[in-house]
C-alpha cells in the first residue's frame, strides 16, 4: 500500500459490536490502525488530540470514523454535530453505525451531515460496499483530499 497509513476512529460502547467490526477490519485488510473508544467524550478527544490522545504518533488523525449513536458521556449525534460543525474536522467522513432503525435518528444524523447511516446488523458485504463507496479504497494508496 502507497500512501500515508489508513487509521479508523471506532467510536463503539458495545464490547461485542465493537470486536465484530474490528475482526471484520482485520481479516478484510481495511485499515493500517483501529483505534476504538468507547464514548463520545473519548471520540472528540482524539479527533482533537486532547488529553491522552495528544500524541498524534500514536493517535494520529482518523480517516474515516464509525460512530455509534447511544454512547456514554456525549451521544454520538452530539458527536456528529460538533465534528461537522467544526472547520478542520468537517470534511471527515463519518458513518452512523448503530442498531437504532429509528426514522427520527437517521432523519437527525443526515441533517447532521453524516455521510452514511447503517443499521447494525450488517453484513460483511453491505459494510465493505459501503466503504468503496465512501472511496475508501482511494484514501488507502493516496493522502487525505481534507
Amino acid at each position: 500500500m502507497n500512501g500515508e497509513p489508513l487509521t479508523i476512529l471506532l467510536v463503539e460502547d458495545n464490547p461485542d459490536h465493537a470486536e465484530l467490526v474490528m475482526r471484520n477490519m482485520e481479516d478484510f485488510q481495511v485499515a493500517n490502525s483501529i483505534i476504538h473508544v468507547e464514548d463520545g467524550e473519548a471520540a472528540l478527544d482524539c479527533l482533537y488530540g486532547r488529553g491522552k490522545y495528544a500524541d498524534r504518533k500514536l493517535f494520529p488523525m482518523p480517516h474515516l470514523m464509525l460512530l455509534d449513536l447511544r454512547l456514554p458521556k456525549v451521544d454520538g449525534l452530539e458527536v456528529l454535530k460538533e465534528v461537522k460543525g467544526d472547520a478542520d474536522l468537517k470534511a471527515l467522513p463519518v458513518v452512523i453505525l448503530t442498531t437504532s432503525d429509528a426514522e427520527r435518528d437517521s432523519a437527525m444524523a443526515y441533517e447532521y451531515h453524516a455521510n452514511s447511516y447503517v443499521t447494525k446488523p450488517v453484513s460483511f458485504d453491505e459494510f465493505s460496499t459501503l466503504l468503496r463507496d465512501l472511496g475508501f479504497y482511494w484514501l488507502a494508496w493516496n493522502k487525505r483530499p481534507w
